[in-house]
Formats: C-alpha cells, sequence, structure tokens
C-alpha cells in the first residue's frame, strides 16, 4: 500500500518528466477508457494499461465536481499495479495523487516541445489539486521567474499564489483573466468549467495554451476562436471524441481532426518538431491516458522496492 505522502516523494517532476517521456516513446496496450455516468453526479472512470512482460495497471477513479460545496476534492481514485506476465498484485497506490502529478507533468512535457524556449511568465488558471502543482511542474522544463494565479473564486487563488510564495515563487494573484492571460508566456487551465474561460482574442503571438480541465464533452475551457487560432496538439486520439473543447468545435465546423498537428507519442518519439517559431501559438489539449498512470506508477514502486524490470 502506497500511500500520497509517499507517491509525492518518490515523484518530483525532474524525475518524473522523463519517465513520461519515455514512456509516450515506448509506447504500450492502452484500451479504450470506460466512462460511466452515476446518475448525473458524476463520472466513473476505469483506465487499464499494460507493456508485456512488465507492468500491468488500472486506474478506478470517481470525479464528482459538486464535492466542492461539500469541501471535498472532486476526484477520488485507485490505482492497481500488477506483474504483466503472472497477473500479481504488486501495490495499490493512492490514485488522486498518482493522476494529479502524472496530469500535470504530461502538461509540462508537452510545453518542452511547445512553449518557447525562453518562457518564463507563467498563468494558472485554477487553483485545485492538479493546478496547485503547474507552477512545479513547469519549472521541470522551463525557467519559470513569475506566476499568476486567476480562480473564480478569488480567495482560491489567493491561497495559492501564497503558497507558491512560500515555496520559492513570485507569485501573485490576479482577477483580470483577459489582463493576465496577455502577460503570461504560458498558461495552463486545470478547471472543471463548462463554459470557456479563455479566449482566442486575448492571446498573443507566442503563448503555449495548456487545457487540462475538460475531459467530457459538456466541459470546455476555449473558445473557438483560441481552439482554431492556434497550433493544436492532444496527449491522445481520443480527445476529439472526450472533450468539449474538441467535440463541439468540431461539431460546429471549426474544428476538423486534419487540424490536429499531433500526438504527445510523435513529439516524443522526434515524428514532430513541435513549435516551429517563436510567433506561432501552441495550444495542448490533454484528456488523460492511461499510459501515464502506468509510468508513473512504475516510478514508485521501483523506487520504494528497489528493483527493475528495464
Amino acid at each position: 500500500m502506497i500511500d500520497a505522502a509517499e507517491i509525492a516523494q518518490r515523484l518530483p517532476f525532474d524525475r518524473l518528466v522523463p519517465a513520461l517521456r519515455s514512456g509516450f516513446a515506448a509506447g504500450a496496450e492502452v484500451p479504450t477508457r470506460h466512462h460511466h455516468d452515476i446518475g448525473g453526479a458524476g463520472t466513473l472512470l476505469l483506465m487499464p494499461c499494460w507493456n508485456e512482460n512488465r507492468y500491468l495497471g488500472v486506474k478506478v477513479a470517481g470525479v464528482f465536481p459538486a464535492n466542492r460545496e461539500r469541501g471535498l476534492p472532486s476526484l477520488h481514485s485507485t490505482y492497481l499495479l500488477c506483474d504483466a506476465t503472472t497477473g500479481e498484485q504488486l501495490a495499490v497506490l493512492d490514485g488522486a495523487e498518482l493522476t494529479r502529478r502524472r496530469t500535470i507533468a504530461t502538461a509540462a512535457l508537452a510545453a518542452d516541445y511547445l512553449a518557447r524556449p525562453d518562457a518564463h511568465t507563467l498563468l494558472v488558471v485554477g487553483s485545485g489539486a492538479v493546478a496547485s502543482l503547474a507552477a512545479h511542474a513547469y519549472r521541470a522544463v522551463r525557467l519559470i521567474k513569475e506566476v499568476l494565479v486567476y480562480n473564480i473564486r478569488p480567495a482560491g487563488a489567493e491561497t495559492l499564489a501564497a503558497a507558491l510564495r512560500d515555496d520559492g515563487f513570485h507569485a501573485q494573484a490576479v482577477t483580470d483573466l483577459a489582463a493576465a492571460t496577455g502577460r503570461a508566456d504560458i498558461v495552463s487551465a486545470a478547471t472543471l468549467a463548462t463554459e470557456p474561460l479563455l479566449r482566442g482574442a486575448w492571446i498573443r503571438p507566442g503563448v503555449h495554451i495548456d487545457l487540462i480541465g475538460s475531459f467530457r464533452p459538456d466541459m470546455r475551457e476555449a473558445d473557438d476562436e483560441l481552439i482554431s487560432g492556434g497550433s493544436l496538439f492532444v496527449d491522445t486520439p481520443t480527445a476529439i471524441e472526450e472533450s468539449g473543447d474538441l467535440t463541439q468545435p468540431l461539431r460546429d465546423g471549426v474544428l476538423t481532426p486534419e487540424g490536429i498537428r499531433a500526438t504527445l507519442t510523435e513529439l516524443c518519439r522526434g515524428q514532430h518538431a513541435g513549435r516551429r517559431d517563436p510567433a506561432e501559438i501552441t495550444v495542448f489539449k490533454s484528456v488523460g491516458l492511461a499510459l501515464t498512470d502506468l509510468a508513473a506508477a512504475t516510478v514508485v514502486y521501483e523506487s520504494v522496492t528497489g528493483t527493475s524490470r528495464g
């Protein structure tokens, strides 16, 4: 049994981001994940993945947005890691900590290909479990000098900004999202929004946009102008079927599947160069991939046990 504190200790971002890069480059068997609506109150996700002769893992996750009003986390999950040769159960890991770390680390990995090398001002949109780690994750791939924090509830932004200052960041809460977007080199949105928060009209040339939150067709963080106006990349091809940031523009004819430049796998394998020039606006949309759970769980398990399966 590996708890959240142990996972956080074993998964610093300078270790996790390279592990995810290797995982995407190597690949794994990733069946389509299950989405089950729980009476309109939440979503049950089942996410299996395995690599032959090494590890097999499956995550069971429940996302219940109304939990915020109850003072509870929106996400609860558990990860089971097994031997892929024998099926032997090896470890049970806290899925929430594993998920939030691999989620923001995936975004940081994409930014290493898509953000300008000199990007140094980060705008974090949201102040929840994933957003709270954005500055730390991006610092593993870029020299982050300033962090701006926006939340629809200003108190949440103030709390996160204060915590980041305690961690050594030059951070401040902001209330004008349009103005903050105009100052940022990187915008990382990790919310449960169902209406666009970010507008393409606010984005200046050279900015990298990271959209994390939307994982259902009714969820959305960016408007049509932002989606159609930048070079679009995704973590997995199934993103066009899962996220409202993509399904809605596809439905309305604003976007076509051919408008997606590449997947993160193609970036990690060198099949696409990523950013082409300093003025390019890049957009990365992630919905979460079981491969990243397995890669992160593998790092934790092998670190705890002192073993390696190559």
